[in-house]
């Protein structure tokens, strides 16, 4: 469940991938530098290797060890080769990495989180019209740009980690090149729809003042549009190497000031508030400003390993991305947009059933950061994997992401029926609302489950460049099975938000056993020679374009 009810925002979208920090300490304590290691497995009878971000050294060979050594930093993990390990020790040892990385990600999305609470908690005490309006203008945002976006970035999800990981570690930021100019490209329908916002609101038969101050807001958001794209470009340049930690840093660095400046430019000083208006406008500064800090990290602190000189090269190839980003486009925004669509079916059943629903998607949307933590580790795991042609580990990581996010989602839905009938008091004390939040919990509690193997086998998917698959799935999921059978339960058999619920459940059960199947029954050996033929494409490229400089 990528989608609006697990994160409705443009700073702690579920697509958009956080930071893994950086923390695999050592095993004998160590530098800075010590969380690195080769890529090859060595014996444990063998000396420790020193470890260091750029310059390896070189290991004796195993016959697991690829024939092309990239001179890439690693993270740190069990070097034993497959065949020294037990079954039970491999999943275990997969445990152990997955949950490294799934951990700082879950409290690194909590506090992007707040990179637009801050605006709607400073807007919602201006007023009723101020706080429907930037609600509508979220959710224009979220529909037509946001979404949009981080679907169509999650082509870097398929090409970057195995590039890291190959005999050519260049290839990741000569394709973050590439997407940095299909995302300008992409930028420009968005910038109309946005500037032209108003119009096309009270063409749906908005409020008139309402749709004059949603348009309001997009047009000064639009301002931190390009750093939004470009963060989420740099997450991935940064995360495919193991630089986790980078992120993390700018996130913890940007998010108090984003809540400082939205209190001071709607509240503050008389000389300096700026009211509705001061909200979008911290926003933006938000984004550009971890898009320069970014751009420091990257030019300043971060290794040079991945680096590509800016040639012609990047605005080559631009086709694949192309593809793959636009499946991911419907992988992922076709989730949001359900999601807007539940939203507005429960605002047809009163303001009661509007009230739980929102508690419902707020509990769901904070449960769920567990499973797209793994989701994002999965897909970083996998794809480096995929990159030093380990087609075993990875199926074997794909296998373990799956188990445990079914144990998530089972302690997830334990807690949600322990507490069932007390939950709703979270949120709020009006005792219509408690009393129908008590009697869907049961159904939010199975929606776990399936909710968060979905995920899981989505970043599964985007790792092996299956986007156009994940997107039929969610598609047929959602707009085929789950919305229209809610919708006819809720209006036609008076289920109500039951209903609707109902729906959205099997949709998941869908996704996620669908899911499940088409990854565990994965050729991992066809998925290693479709990444090596890519890195032959590009090795080739790389010649001819030499050739014709000479």
């Amino acid at each position: 469940m990528a989608s609006y009810a697990h994160a409705p925002t443009p700073g702690s979208l579920p697509s958009d991938y956080a930071a893994v920090a950086q923390y695999a300490a050592h095993r004998s304590g160590g530098g800075a530098h010590d969380d690195f290691t080769d890529a090859e497995p060595s014996s444990s009878s063998r000396p420790r290797r020193p470890s260091h971000p750029t310059i390896p050294l070189p290991a004796r060979p195993t016959e697991s060890t690829p024939l092309l050594n990239p001179p890439v930093p690693r993270i740190d993990e069990d070097n034993r080769s497959e065949e020294e390990l037990s079954t039970v020790a491999l999943y275990l040892a997969e445990l152990r990495i997955l949950t490294k990385y799934s951990l700082p990600v879950f409290g690194t999305h909590l506090l992007e989180y707040s990179l637009i609470i801050a605006p709607v908690l400073s807007i919602g005490h201006l007023s009723t019209t101020a706080l429907a309006a930037i609600t509508l203008g979220s959710m224009t945002a979220s529909v037509s740009g946001f979404s949009i976006l981080q679907g169509f970035v999650t082509a870097l999800d398929t090409v970057l980690p195995s590039a890291w990981t190959s005999s050519q570690p260049e290839l990741v930021g000569l394709w973050s090149q590439r997407m940095a100019v299909a995302m300008a490209a992409l930028l420009v329908p968005m910038y109309w729809v946005w500037f032209n916002a108003e119009s096309i609101l009270l063409g749906l038969k908005q409020d008139p003042e309402v749709a004059y101050l949603a348009s309001l807001y997009l047009k000064w958001v639009s301002l931190g549009l390009p750093g939004y794209a470009f963060n989420l470009i740099s997450r991935r340049y940064f995360q495919s190497q193991g630089l986790f930690v980078a992120p993390t840093r700018v996130i913890f660095i940007v998010a108090p000031i984003n809540a400082v400046l939205n209190y001071i430019l709607v509240w503050g000083p008389e000389s300096i508030r700026l009211g509705y208006i001061g909200a979008p406008i911290a926003t933006a500064c938000s984004f550009n400003l971890a898009c320069l800090l970014n751009i420091i990290y990257g030019c300043f602190i971060a290794p040079r390993t991945a680096w590509h000189p800016i040639s012609r090269r990047s605005f080559t190839s631009l086709g694949v991305l192309v593809n793959l980003g636009l499946a991911g486009v419907g992988q992922t925004a076709s989730e949001w947009w359900a999601w807007e669509l539940v939203a507005l079916a429960a605002s047809q059943l009163g303001p009661a059933a509007l009230a739980t629903q929102s508690i419902l998607l707020s509990s769901a949307s904070t449960t769920y950061q567990a499973p797209f933590a793994m989701s994002v580790a999965t897909s970083v795991r996998i794809g480096n994997l995929l990159g030093e042609s380990n087609a075993a580990r990875a199926k074997v990581a794909a296998n373990t992401a799956i188990l445990m996010a079914l144990g998530v989602g089972l302690f997830c839905s334990a807690l949600f029926m322990v507490f069932r009938n007390s939950w709703a008091y979270l949120f709020n004390d009006d005792p219509v609302v408690v009393n129908m939040v008590a009697g869907i919990i049961p159904l939010v509690a199975l929606f776990q489950v399936f909710d968060g193997t979905s995920g899981v086998t989505g970043g599964i998917l985007r790792a092996k460049g299956k986007q156009m698959t994940g997107a039929l799935l969610n598609l047929s999921a959602y707009y085929v099975i789950g919305i229209p059978f809610g919708a006819w339960l809720a209006f036609n058999w008076s289920f109500g938000l039951h209903g609707l619920w109902i729906g959205l459940t099997v949709s998941l059960v869908y996704c996620a056993v669908i899911g499940t199947w088409i990854c565990v029954r994965t050729d991992w050996e066809r998925e290693v020679r479709k990444v090596q033929a890519r890195l032959d494409g590009e090795r080739e490229e790389q010649r001819k374009g030499a050739d014709e400089e000479v």
